[in-house]
C-alpha cells in the first residue's frame, strides 16, 4: 500500500480579472466545486474568493494529474457558473493558467488559516501582489508571469 500526500494550495482568477464572482450567491459555486472535489476522491479542506479569484486547500487524489484535476475544475466550474447567469451575470471565463503550491501536512493548518481570511488578507493586498510573493516566497521569478496575463 502507497502512502500519498498531496495537499496543494490552488489558486485561480477570472478572465481578465474582473470582479465576476458575485459574493451573495459564491457559496454555491463552492458546493457545486465540492462536489467536483468528492467526485475525483479529492479531500478539499478550504475554499474561499474573492470577486476575482479562488483559493482551495486540496489533497489531490494520486491517481490524478493535478493538471487534469484543475483542467475538470476549471472547465466544469465555468460551465455551471456560465448556466447560472442570474446569479453570476458578469461571468464570462476563467483565465488563462493557474498556481498550484505544495504544503506538508504539517503546514497545512496555516494554509487553510490563510484561505479563509482572504476577505481580510485583500483589505491590504491586491491578488498581484500576493501572487508574485509567493512566487518569490517559492524561488521563483514572478517578472513575465502569464498566469496575470490574458
Amino acid at each position: 500500500m502507497a502512502h500519498i500526500n498531496l495537499t496543494y494550495h490552488i489558486v485561480w482568477r477570472t478572465k481578465g480579472s474582473r470582479p465576476t464572482i458575485v459574493e451573495e450567491h459564491e457559496r454555491d459555486l463552492y458546493a457545486y466545486i465540492y462536489g467536483i472535489c468528492k467526485q475525483k476522491d479529492c479531500h478539499l479542506y478550504r475554499l474561499n474568493s474573492m470577486p476575482d479569484h479562488v483559493h482551495m486547500c486540496v489533497e489531490v487524489h494520486p491517481t490524478i494529474a493535478l493538471s487534469e484535476f484543475v483542467r475538470v475544475l476549471k472547465q466544469e466550474s465555468s460551465k455551471w457558473l456560465k448556466e447560472h447567469r442570474r446569479e453570476f451575470p458578469m461571468f464570462d471565463g476563467w483565465g488563462n493558467g493557474y498556481g498550484a503550491f505544495t504544503y506538508s501536512a504539517k503546514e497545512r493548518p496555516n494554509v487553510i488559516e490563510y484561505i479563509k481570511s482572504q476577505k481580510e488578507h485583500h483589505k491590504q493586498k491586491s491578488f498581484r501582489e500576493e501572487y508574485e510573493e509567493w512566487l518569490l516566497e517559492m524561488g521563483m521569478n514572478p517578472a513575465g508571469d502569464l498566469f496575470l496575463k490574458d
